[in-house]
């Protein structure tokens, strides 16, 4: 190629040239045509391979914009599936916090009805006009009970409650007793319109006379340990006479008129 382009500057010399130059300027002149007309040829290629060289940047930018992108898509989603795990939180708090709210609101109300049902022929609380003589109790010696302590068998049912509690007729009536009633200690009988009489004995203090017309659930006396008595406690009794050896059942006569003890 070179040798070919040499001649070709040689050629290209004029005759007058040729005369003018000397034989080694001549020479220079024709090499120097020659690298000219080399380089004239070189640089095309040079700009050619200059202009391919920058496809593969521009490759790699587009790869590089591409990763970018697909960089981007999955950091919104991380960001997306950590908004939606915290809201899925949220709402399982506010659920759990809602649960609790309604478990507290059921046990209060539990304990509001079992309050009421105890609380039901309380001396502030009667049912059909009964009330228990003594609100806060035990239940101790029982009807027809036996045992060393009585003559015969027990002729009430016995509360067990501390000396001083308040006593309360079981139903409206007028006092026809209200003193010393031998083994039972201090006691009132209350005669009322059902042709019932109610006995209350071994009481420490009186809270009614004889001939008072008295309330239901009001207070007649405060409960003791007078008498024949083993502890402090009120005797109740039910009978269809004032006197001793008319009682009935206490617990079922009341029970009949709604009062559970």
């Amino acid at each position: 190629m070179m040798r070919k382009t040499f001649d070709t500057a040689r050629a290209a010399l004029t005759p007058t040239t040729r005369a003018a130059l000397s034989p080694r300027n001549r020479v220079r002149a024709i090499a120097v045509t020659a690298c000219v007309a080399a380089s004239a040829t070189a640089v095309p290629l040079a700009i050619t391979n200059a202009d391919a060289t920058p496809t593969k940047p521009a490759t790699t930018t587009t790869q590089t914009t591409q990763a970018a992108k697909a960089q981007g898509t999955g950091t919104g989603t991380a960001s997306a599936d950590k908004t939606t795990t915290t809201k899925t939180v949220q709402v399982k708090t506010a659920q759990a916090k809602q649960a609790q709210v309604k478990q507290a609101a059921q046990v209060k109300k539990a304990a509001q009805v079992k309050k009421a049902a105890a609380s039901r022929g309380e001396h502030g609380n009667p049912v059909n006009g009964w009330v228990k003589p003594v609100d806060d109790y035990t239940l101790s010696a029982s009807y027809a009970q036996a045992g060393a302590r009585w003559a015969h068998k027990h002729s009430g049912q016995d509360f067990a409650v501390p000396t001083g509690t308040p006593v309360h007729a079981a139903h409206a009536g007028t006092v026809v007793e209200a003193g010393w009633g031998g083994a039972y200690g201090n006691n009132i009988v209350i005669k009322h319109d059902t042709g019932r009489y109610t006995q209350y004995a071994h009481l420490s203090a009186f809270k009614a006379q004889v001939g008072q017309k008295v309330n239901v659930g009001q207070q007649i006396a405060l409960s003791g340990n007078t008498g024949n008595s083993s502890g402090p406690h009120l005797h109740f009794e039910v009978r269809n006479t004032p006197i001793y050896g008319s009682a009935i059942e206490p617990v079922h006569y009341l029970q009949t008129k709604g009062i559970n003890l």
